[in-house]
């Protein structure tokens, strides 16, 4: 026992030692600061061993077993941070970076471990969104929280699993099933800015049928997109209509049907070109239909030892955009078919009983149409796909997998993508060890082959990015569970990365290279008492060794959340501090002159919330965002929020009958 925890204790050491090393020889004092302060200060990863992660598989998969570096985000910990738009949560992600061009309801990209927003898959319920109008990625400036169950994220290379725009990894939005019984529940808050936000939903869970629905309005006044110290006093306003039904009907022991329904109706006042030297404001804005359709059918046989799902689904995505005399300046229609089966069969091989084993093949057809009117461009390509995962847990110790898909393209060049894994547990010690590597590609978007604007023309001739990556580490857990620490090391090495180059987009010789540290820790010291951290170090850079873009090399949060009575009544605060570290921004001038690259400075964000239980089924609520009214910009030229107050109730109605 002494000699295993002394190894586990110097593997430990040296791994921390060779970072800290690095970080001094490249005078990173502040990364070298924080990493230390995170191993001084432990606080509570979000995902537990005994979770099930429905993500990082091609079937549910206890956490534990999981070799791919996996993050969870619950209901409870959404509902204690009070979120109300799903990116600000997804900062306390280790290995996200998150840039949002202005205030709520602008442009928000998601960058994952380094790795482009493009190259980030994001789901709902295991389909996939990402828009195939607007560069093949999902914008999360409308992503609500309105009944969503859980978020998955992981991380890494994962385009064995799910196909093209997994370099980064993959984010699933899980919405909530109904609880057994009736339920009827209502949000509402308000404050700065105008800020109106509000929900109701229902649900019925019966023995055979299940049922949701749920509505979501969100709308604020905002403040001028571009920089209010650059001169600009406009504000630029938002709004969401948001709603969703979820049904599935078991008539069958071993079978299930499901169907889910939704539909995001927004409009948003932007100022163009803002990056660009000497712009600021004006009175553009864009209005988006985002629909989405999702079936599914799964059946078990043999006693749940066979099972064959049958998905369909479908997305649209309709956008305008509108300048200040009302004219109609670009249109982008974008949909999304695909079609997919998967066969998964559970077995022992008689004789090796300490050998449980899953093997998952599958078939998927997937279509992709990008409509530009404005352009006179109508686009379309077709995938058909062929993959397989085979995972075997050994003594109830070691878990390994092997994945593998074939992509045929009628358009990009075909794939060939794997991934493998490992988990190992000592349960003496309470460690577990971790690591995956894996290849991913994501496919050029329909813009960067075929657009055309007046200072842009599409090449035709791009390649598949391609992207290997792996990742290494340590999860270890003290006092039945009342600590737990992980430290992951990562690598993710992009060929042929997308830029743009003068009036085009090209493949960039070579290879771009990025490393980094992921770092969670936790105590809960009390009961009640309860503390999450993440901190990642990365350091990313394109073949020709400049920095890439939005993606500061340090980024951390801290969290804290205490339940405790008050009046006799249940009663929660939490508080949040996200930092972000300097990072670069590319500065267009008006044309034909070069672009060139600007520092942005490093900023804090503090963020409390409180909620009070006054009577059984009602709370009340507040919050302040940008607690310390801290000045900063995630992208250069756009404007972000000052301090901010907001009140509210929540009620759960079924409680009041």
């Amino acid at each position: 026992m002494e000699t295993a925890t002394f190894r586990r204790t110097l593997v430990c050491k040296k791994f921390v030692e060779a970072y800290l090393n690095k970080a001094v020889i490249s005078n990173n004092r502040s990364f070298a600061l924080k990493l230390i302060l995170l191993l001084v200060f432990i606080a509570p990863p979000i995902t537990a061993n005994a979770e099930i992660v429905v993500t990082g598989s091609r079937v549910p998969v206890p956490a534990k077993e999981l070799g791919s570096a996996v993050t969870v985000i619950d209901a409870e910990q959404l509902e204690q941070r009070q979120v109300r738009v799903l990116s600000d949560v997804l900062r306390d992600v280790p290995g996200i970076a998150v840039s949002r061009t202005g205030p709520t309801g602008s442009f928000t990209q998601l960058r994952l471990r380094g790795a482009e927003g493009n190259q980030t898959l994001v789901m709902i319920d295991g389909f996939e969104i990402n828009n195939p109008s607007g560069g093949s990625e999902y914008d999360f400036a409308n992503a609500l929280n309105a009944e969503i169950e859980r978020i998955e994220v992981v991380r890494g290379p994962q385009s064995a699993l799910f196909g093209s725009d997994a370099i980064g990894g993959v984010i699933n939005i899980i919405t909530k099933k109904a609880d057994p019984g009736f339920s009827l529940k209502a949000r509402a808050d308000t404050g700065r800015f105008d800020t109106n936000d509000g929900v109701l939903s229902f649900g019925y869970g019966g023995e055979k049928f299940n049922i949701t629905g749920v509505i979501n309005r969100h709308e604020t006044d905002g403040i001028s997109v571009a920089d209010k110290d650059n001169g600009n006093i406009e504000d630029d306003d938002y709004e969401n209509t948001s709603s969703r039904i979820k049904a599935s009907f078991t008539p069958f022991d071993n079978l299930e049907l499901e169907a889910i329904v939704m539909d995001v109706d927004s409009e948003r006042e932007g100022d163009a070109s803002v990056p660009v030297v000497g712009a600021g404001d004006s009175e553009d804005e864009s209005e988006t239909d985002q629909k989405y359709y999702f079936t599914k059918a799964q059946l078990s046989l043999f006693d749940g030892k066979w099972e064959n799902i049958l998905r369909w689904s479908k997305i649209e995505n309709f956008t305008d955009f509108i300048n200040g005399a009302g004219v109609t300046t670009f249109t982008s229609d974008g949909t999304k078919r695909k079609v997919d089966f998967q066969s998964n069969l559970y077995f022992s091989i008689p004789g090796i009983d300490f050998a449980q084993n899953t093997l998952s093949v599958g078939y998927e057809r997937e279509k992709e149409e990008a409509d530009y009117p404005t352009l006179n461009l109508d686009l379309d390509v077709t995938n058909r796909s062929r993959f397989a995962e085979y995972r075997v847990g050994l003594w109830d110790q070691l878990f390994l997998s092997l994945s593998g898909r074939w992509d045929d393209n009628d358009i990009f060049r075909n794939a060939r993508t794997w991934r493998a894994t490992a988990a190992y547990l000592v349960e003496a010690t309470n460690t577990r060890f971790h690591a995956s590597k894996g290849k991913a590609v994501k496919n050029p978007t329909f813009f960067e082959l075929f657009g055309f604007t007046p200072t842009f023309t599409g090449n035709p001739n791009l390649s598949t990015e391609e992207g290997r990556g792996w990742d290494a580490g340590i999860e270890q857990t003290f006092l039945d569970g009342k600590v737990v620490f992980d430290v992951t090391y990562f690598e993710n090495d992009i060929r042929d990365l997308i830029t743009g180059s003068g009036m085009t987009s090209v493949n960039l010789p070579g290879t771009s290279e990025i490393e980094g540290l992921e770092v969670s820790a936790s105590v809960t010291p009390i009961p009640n008492l309860n503390f999450t951290a993440a901190y990642t170090y990365t350091d990313a850079e394109n073949s020709m060794g400049d920095e890439l873009v939005r993606r500061a090399k340090d980024i951390a949060s801290l969290s804290a959340n205490y339940n405790f009575s008050l009046f006799g009544r249940d009663t929660n605060f939490n508080t949040v501090i996200r930092y972000n570290g300097k990072q670069d921004d590319t500065q267009f001038n008006p044309f034909p002159a070069p672009s060139n690259t600007v520092r942005l400075d490093d900023f804090t964000l503090v963020n409390i919330g409180i909620s009070h239980n006054v009577a059984k089924g009602i709370a009340i609520t507040g919050r302040v965002e940008n607690l310390l009214d801290d000045n900063y910009q995630e992208v250069l030229g756009f404007g972000t929020p000052g301090r901010a107050a907001f009140v509210g109730l929540d009620v759960k109605l079924d409680d009041l009958l």
